[in-house]
């Protein structure tokens, strides 16, 4: 992909599928804030509380295929582990056990598809690309997708986009005030 493409994707997906969920579950997010702030201004990488280091090392192998680091920063880079994480132990969980089932069944297409390997994280980038490409349309795959691109894009006090790494790939700037004009009529307002 073209960075303009993946920008173009990433905005896209993110403006559709992210507002709708994030408005339906608004409230525990809100309550997971505080703690991802913590973990994300802490010196050391914060304790899994959901994933062993075995799935985590599988769940960031898959996010690093679902937002490459190709020139400029990806999932691996801004850290959306951690957001996935603290959101299977709060506002999302309820999708524990299609994370649990989803690894289970991983590791096995794995093992079938790549003897004598048993892990994805152990595959290379071409191996990981066609066993992604496979499962592309699975509820575990599209599940990780969205928490990809969520913890991507979403507030660096929630636990991923460490240094900002996908505000500056789309281009945005975490700016509370604005300079006026923002359009032709502003800009009369602010003559008088």
């Amino acid at each position: 992909m073209t960075q303009s493409s993946r920008r173009g994707f990433l905005i896209g997906t993110a403006c559709g599928l992210g507002s709708a969920y994030s408005a339906l579950r608004w409230p525990a997010i809100r309550n997971a804030e505080a703690y991802a702030k913590q973990a994300a201004e802490s010196a050391a990488a914060p304790a899994f509380e959901f994933f062993s280091s075995e799935q985590a090392a599988e769940v960031e192998g898959i996010a690093a295929q679902i937002i490459p680091s190709d020139g400029t920063a990806g999932a691996r880079d801004a850290r959306v582990l951690y957001f996935i994480d603290r959101a299977l132990v709060s506002f999302d969980r309820d999708k524990q056990a299609a994370y649990t089932h989803g690894l289970k069944d991983l590791q096995a297409k794995v093992g079938a598809g790549f003897p004598p390997k048993h892990h994805f994280a152990d595959l290379n980038s071409e191996e990981q690309i066609r066993l992604l490409t496979a499962i592309e349309h699975s509820e575990f795959f599209e599940l990780v997708r969205l928490h990809t691109i969520m913890g991507f894009l979403a507030r660096p006090e929630y636990g991923g986009n460490q240094d900002d790494a996908g505000w500056k790939l789309i281009g945005f700037g975490d700016e509370m005030v604005y300079e006026p004009p923002f359009g032709y009529y502003d800009a009369k307002q602010n003559e008088h």
